[in-house]
């Protein structure tokens, strides 16, 4: 069986145990008066003859003009997150819609979680699409593109995950992890590019893992499908930068969410020893960075992959 839309999974062999509409428009700000600097009299000065043969005095350079950025402020933004019905996507949605942002989440199955957020969130857009489905990710983005307008941010969240031996794994087991986890963010990145290209903007942000980086015994096709997510992730960089769209990934390491609400206080804390930091990590930690790489301040970042994961992956 699978577990749907999460965001990580950890293998007890190696590291431990492993598990994994719209927001209203804010009013614009009314813009302060600003009062004209009073006018300061002024005396004419004598202006003595410059001597004959004096070189001009140098003019100072120019400082260089700064960068502009044509990506839309923090509250004219606007984020899809699939698999933000729980776990890191949920996190994502709250700190976005904290910063401001319009948000609208994907979710699977779990429409009970998804009309928490929104219940927790008013005015935050759930909308329910299987991301391995091109026909359903196509609904999806349409209800969200005409809810939002737009989409400025992608956060490429959902995921399966699936603890067995290669040996055992069915083809059928091998396709549906391929489908979701990497095919998936295919999907959904081809959506929402055309928009972000008219525009000159956009950010793509994709959530790997450290099993991607590294590969997790008994989780082969989770981490071959990780590890094309970051692949995607790089040269869809490199493709896109031209067009002022950055797209980077974020590989979480032992998160402590709902996921692991089975596993015991001993399971978690051999994890937390075997974690150089000395502790797992949460979810909302993912977030901050997530909201950082959708930030103006992130313009020249791109291509990367980011491991939050307490240095258990350097």
């Amino acid at each position: 069986m699978y577990n749907d839309e999460f965001e990580l999974t950890f293998d007890l062999a190696d590291a431990g145990p492993k598990k994994e509409q719209r927001r209203p428009t804010l009013p614009e700000p009314e813009e302060a008066a600003v009062a004209a600097p009073p006018v300061q009299e002024t005396r004419e000065m004598p202006v003595s003859a410059a001597p004959e043969n004096t070189p001009p005095p140098e003019r100072e350079p120019e400082p260089a003009a700064e960068p502009r950025s044509t990506a839309p402020a923090a509250k004219d933004r606007t984020v899809l997150i699939s698999g933000g019905d729980r776990g890191i996507g949920a996190a994502a949605a709250r700190a976005f819609y904290a910063a401001g942002c319009r948000v609208a989440v994907f979710y699977h199955t779990n429409a009970e979680a998804a009309a928490a957020l929104q219940k927790e969130l008013p005015g935050v857009l759930a909308v329910q699409c299987d991301v391995a489905s091109r026909a359903s990710c196509e609904l999806a983005f349409r209800a969200a593109e005409q809810a939002l307008g737009r989409v400025d941010v992608l956060v490429s969240n959902a995921g399966i995950a699936q603890q067995k031996l290669f040996t055992d794994i069915t083809p059928e087991e091998w396709q549906r992890m391929l489908d979701v986890n990497l095919t998936g963010a295919f999907n959904l990145c081809q959506l929402a590019l055309p928009g972000m290209i008219r525009r000159k903007a956009g950010r793509i942000l994709t959530v790997s893992s450290m099993w991607g980086q590294t590969g997790g015994s008994c989780e082969v096709h989770y981490s071959a499908a990780k590890a094309g997510l970051i692949g995607l992730t790089k040269a869809l960089a490199k493709e896109e930068g031209p067009s002022g769209i950055t797209v980077n990934c974020v590989a979480p390491g032992v998160i402590d969410t709902d996921m692991m609400a089975s596993f015991t206080a001993e399971d978690k804390a051999a994890l937390a020893e075997e974690t150089p930091v000395g502790r797992l990590g949460t979810a909302e930690e993912v977030a901050k960075l997530l909201l950082y790489l959708a930030g103006e301040d992130a313009g020249y970042i791109t291509g990367q992959v980011f491991g939050v994961n307490g240095g258990l992956v350097i």
